[in-house]
C-alpha cells in the first residue's frame, strides 16, 4: 500500500501544535507531581500527625481509579457544583493528581533507603530537621529514586494521550480527527507514532544519562 506523503506533509503543522500542547501538559504535570510527591513523602516519612492517613487515602484513590474517570469528574462534575475549570486546567490537575501519588511512592522508597544511623548522627551534631532533610536525606533519596521518578515522568507523558477526552487537541485527538475526516488511517497513525517517538526518546535518553551521571558521581566519592 502506497503512503500519501502529500497528506502527511499537510498534516505536519497539526501534529506540531499537538506536540507543543503535549509537551506543555507533560512538563507542567511532571514538575507539579514531583513537588506534590516530595512534600507528601516527607510528611509520610516523618509521620506528621493526622496527615498520613489522608495521604494514604489519596494515594489509593489516585492509583486505583482511571485517569479518564478523574478527568471526567474535573471537567463535567465540578461545574455542577459551581467550580468550572478550563480544559487545560482539568488536564494538568488530573495528571498531577495521578502523578503525585506515584512520585510520592518513589520518593518514599528513597527516604526509606537512608539509614537511621545517619539520621541519628545528624541530629546528634545539632542539625535541625530541615537541615537533615536538605543535606542528608534528600541527596541520597533522590539518587535512589531516580529510576522510579524517570519511569513516572515517561508514564505521565504517555498518559497525556487521554486528555483528548475533554476536548484538548492533543496528538491522539489530532490523529482521530484526521482519520475521521480524511480516511487516512495508516498515514495518521504513522505520524502519531513518530510524534511520540520524537517526544519520548530524548526524554528517556536524557533521564538515563542523568541517572548514570548521578550513579557515577556517587561511585567516585
Amino acid at each position: 500500500m502506497q503512503l500519501d506523503f502529500d497528506f502527511m506533509k499537510r498534516s505536519l503543522p497539526l501534529y506540531y501544535e499537538a506536540m507543543c500542547l503535549t509537551l506543555q501538559l507533560a512538563g507542567l504535570s511532571i514538575v507539579c507531581s514531583l513537588f506534590v510527591g516530595l512534600i507528601l513523602s516527607i510528611a509520610l516519612h516523618f509521620k506528621w500527625k493526622g496527615i498520613s492517613l489522608i495521604i494514604q487515602a489519596y494515594i489509593e484513590l489516585s492509583r486505583n481509579t482511571p485517569l479518564l474517570v478523574q478527568l471526567y469528574f474535573l471537567y463535567y462534575g465540578l461545574p455542577k457544583i459551581g467550580l468550572p475549570l478550563s480544559e487545560m486546567s482539568c488536564a494538568i490537575i488530573g495528571l498531577t493528581f495521578l502523578g503525585g501519588s506515584y512520585m510520592t511512592e518513589a520518593f518514599r522508597s528513597g527516604f526509606e533507603s537512608v539509614g537511621r544511623i545517619q539520621l541519628e548522627s545528624g541530629l546528634s551534631i545539632g542539625l535541625s530537621r530541615a537541615q537533615l532533610i536538605r543535606h542528608v536525606i534528600l541527596p541520597q533519596a533522590f539518587s535512589t529514586s531516580i529510576p522510579s521518578l524517570s519511569a513516572n515522568a515517561i508514564f505521565l507523558l504517555k498518559e497525556t494521550s487521554i486528555v483528548g477526552a475533554i476536548s484538548l487537541m492533543d496528538l491522539m485527538n489530532v490523529a482521530k480527527d484526521l482519520i475521521g475526516m480524511e480516511y487516512k488511517s495508516t498515514e495518521a497513525l504513522l505520524l502519531l507514532v513518530l510524534a511520540y517517538l520524537i517526544l519520548l526518546l530524548p526524554l528517556s535518553m536524557g533521564l538515563t544519562w542523568l541517572e548514570r551521571r548521578i550513579r557515577f558521581a556517587e561511585f567516585g566519592r
